[in-house]
């Protein structure tokens, strides 16, 4: 029942050496090391910058700068996947199709905007819900790190399996087929949470969530019941 559970990642996991995928990861190390060196730079800037110190005091600063830059990248990481993920959702969701899917019809997308509007509000979704989860790691230790896992486990597998899910189907529907699934959706997404506090890993979340919720979707379309499918 778990390696079912779980298929959908394992399936995601071993199309990495495709070309599409790769493409994608190089992009999301890019934006990636931008968004790292950005944060160290704004983060040390204005620790140092403004106090104008010197000698032993300044490089205390700057260290803790950076050892607080660092844990301000790790834990902002997930919306910025996020956005990175809805930037790349139609490729690698094609990738996935043409490899195991090839004789699945296309379905009725939902419009554009729409699709576009929904995949900013992923990623302002989990940034916000982040913001929360560091406040009560900060008051209340250990309930952070609980309460930050739980976000986005709810954040990355809700937010991606609706947006991969409006490619075929008006957001009504998609949202409940994601209600019909929700079991599936998140436990995706728990792995996907945890993956993103690992260096390097959280790197692969965008190609890899987005693949395993194109599969998940392909299994709830074959259970969703006639007339389910309507916006």
């Amino acid at each position: 029942m778990i390696d079912g559970l779980f298929s959908p990642l394992w399936r995601a996991i071993s199309q990495l050496d495709d070309r599409a995928f790769l493409g994608v990861v190089a992009h999301s190390v890019f934006w990636s090391a931008l968004f790292f060196l950005g944060i160290h730079a704004a983060v040390i800037w204005a620790v140092h910058g403004p106090l104008a110190l010197h000698g032993w005091w300044a490089w205390g600063a700057d260290a803790l700068g950076a050892v607080g830059a660092s844990l301000l990248a790790l834990w902002l990481f997930m919306p910025v996947a996020a956005a990175i993920g809805t930037l790349f959702i139609e490729r690698i969701a094609r990738a996935v199709e043409r490899r195991w899917y090839p004789g699945l019809p296309p379905g009725e997308a939902a419009p554009l905007a729409a699709q576009m509007w929904d995949g900013v509000a992923v990623a302002l979704r989990i940034l916000g819900l982040n913001v929360i989860a560091l406040l009560l790691a900060l008051f209340i230790p250990g309930l952070g790190l609980i309460a930050a896992w739980a976000i986005g486990a709810f954040a990355f597998g809700r937010g991606l399996f609706v947006a991969v899910a409006m490619r075929r189907m008006p957001r009504g529907a998609a949202e409940a087929l994601y209600r019909r699934n929700r079991v599936a959706v998140l436990a995706q997404g728990g792995v996907l949470a945890l993956a993103s506090y690992v260096p390097a890993l959280n790197l692969l979340i965008p190609v890899i969530g987005t693949a395993a919720m194109v599969h998940v979707l392909d299994r709830a379309l074959a259970a969703a019941p006639e007339g389910a499918l309507r916006g």
